[in-house]
């Protein structure tokens, strides 16, 4: 239920997104992406960089990403080139691809850490059985995106959702792709995602030729 603006009480109370930014965050840019690597292999952060890396490239949601389990990303003794969820808000799978660098990085990470493939890739420090936690993984996500000299009220977990999607999109114009890559169920959802607009339209028109 909500609050009357009637209400003497509610009068001098602030909105609850005063000062603060809300709606879509931003994407990554190649730059960030590199500084965020660098900062994370000077300090020795095997997990974080694994799961920076596992975030880009599997364009998943907080929620889905935590879940990873062992078994997801490897086959044998080698880490899957392609892999797929059920996402927790839909229901339905997803693919996504593991390029070489976010296989190594894996690797890394799942040699030091052990485990079996019905273990999470990323178990929680407090309770070893579960998964980390999609609030200490946004608090990740901050402190990363400080560290490179960025506000994080501008960027959050979805940013790095969007990063490889916007990136697809800037390179092909493709939103069916996206819409697959990102398990919208419906291709307005994906419009509105990547905050397509009718400059995009007009630049992804101009580069084609008849």
């Amino acid at each position: 239920m909500g609050h009357s603006h009637f209400d003497p009480a509610m009068q001098n109370r602030p909105a609850w997104n005063a000062g603060k930014m809300v709606g879509t965050k931003r994407p990554l840019t190649q730059k960030q992406i590199w500084a965020v690597r660098f900062f994370l292999d000077r300090e020795g952060r095997l997990r974080d960089r694994a799961l920076f890396d596992l975030a880009l490239d599997s364009k998943l949601r907080g929620c889905d990403l935590v879940k990873i389990k062992i078994g997801d990303v490897v086959s044998g003794a080698q880490i899957r080139t392609r892999s797929t969820v059920i996402q927790q808000k839909t229901g339905r799978p997803v693919q996504f691809e593991l390029t070489a660098d976010v296989r190594a990085s894996l690797l890394a990470w799942l040699e030091r850490r052990g485990g079996t493939v019905g273990d999470y890739a990323f178990p929680s420090r407090v309770d070893h059985i579960g998964h980390l936690s999609t609030r200490q993984y946004a608090r990740l996500v901050d402190e990363w995106v400080t560290a490179i000299g960025l506000r994080r009220a501008e960027y959050g977990t979805h940013s790095l959702r969007r990063t490889k999607a916007a990136m697809i999109y800037r390179a092909t114009g493709n939103l069916r792709a996206i819409q697959i890559l990102l398990g919208h169920t419906k291709i307005e959802n994906t419009v509105r995602y990547l905050g397509v607009d009718i400059e995009d339209a007009l630049l992804i028109a101009e580069r084609t030729e008849i």
